[in-house]
């Protein structure tokens, strides 16, 4: 068997079609959705990141700006920042771009924005009603996770379901989001004793724990749905080579720049186990961002009662 490749950008490109035709109903009646970007330091990555999301609105018709402060503003300034957009009836979406360097405590200020603002939907008002089965802003990456698996035809009711990986942004939230669509779900961590044996039971596999190729053919029950989460930079051109025999591509790209992503999962391995399967990059990724515009537009229409 060959796994059949779930590709999200596809998907990714249908919502924000949608995204960009709420946009434009939305401006006809005077109304253009705002997100507010707050980044703090200087990570290559999340830099990178917040340039994306800021063309992503662009491109949807999304008024965004990104302010960006010092790895070592007061806690002060940043909560002051914060709230000065809480304050401001014309801020639809406030995106604190994690992590935050230290000793910042990334949680206590996420707390701290408006919940009805909160597009990420890492506000405990939002994780406690995601938890109660009536959502307001999900986290944008398992919130994509469920509409590829939805639009691939992949039945979620009934299934097996095994997170692998514990986190407030992906595994918690995926964990919800399937309970709330009638699939027995167990998450698994670091703790979790005979893995393999476990993630082998499931029907749907969401990797989400961020060790590359941590999840082989042995973790894979013959015919399952496999979610890989995990962006790893990978510097090893000797494991690049086992875990991609023959691509000649990928270790060009660990000799050009020094390393080239990988997900949790073994690909080459699992995909002749598994009966559907996400790459690493062009599966999970793309669905993020479009989530967060998605999030954006509904915030900007809940706070008009729309």
């Amino acid at each position: 068997m060959t796994a059949r490749i779930l590709h999200g950008g596809p998907v990714a490109a249908a919502i924000r079609a949608r995204v960009a035709d709420e946009v434009r109903a939305l401006a006809s009646r005077g109304i253009v959705p705002r997100l507010e970007v707050i980044l703090v330091g200087d990570d290559p990555a999340s830099r990178v990141y917040v340039g994306s999301k800021g063309r992503a609105c662009a491109e949807a018709g999304i008024r965004s700006h990104t302010e960006e402060l010092s790895a070592d503003v007061p806690a002060a300034e940043l909560a002051a920042a914060i709230a000065s957009r809480n304050a401001d009836p014309d801020v639809d979406g406030i995106l604190l771009q994690m992590p935050l360097p230290k000793p910042l405590d990334g949680r206590a200020f996420l707390d701290l924005i408006e919940p009805s603002k909160d597009v990420d939907g890492f506000h405990p008002v939002n994780v406690g009603l995601l938890h109660q089965g009536r959502p307001a802003f999900v986290p944008c990456t398992p919130a994509g996770i469920v509409e590829l698996l939805e639009s691939s035809g992949v039945v979620i009711e009934g299934t097996r379901a095994v997170v692998l990986g514990r986190s407030e942004i992906v595994g918690k939230p995926m964990a919800a989001l399937l309970l709330a669509r009638h699939a027995t779900v167990t998450t698994c961590h670091s703790r979790t004793r005979s893995l393999a044996d476990v993630c082998r039971e499931a029907d749907l596999l969401v990797a989400a724990i961020g060790k590359p190729a941590l999840v082989t053919a042995g973790f894979v029950k013959h015919g399952a749905v496999v979610v890989d989460v995990g962006v790893n930079r990978v510097e090893d051109a000797a494991l690049v080579a086992r875990l991609f025999p023959g691509d000649a591509g990928r270790l060009d790209q660990v000799a050009k720049r020094g390393y080239t992503l990988v997900g949790d999962v073994d690909f080459a391995a699992v995909r002749e186990v598994a009966g559907a399967i996400t790459p690493v990059p062009g599966g999970v990724g793309p669905l993020t961002i479009a989530g967060l515009l998605a999030s954006t537009v509904l915030a900007a229409k809940r706070r008009r009662g729309l």
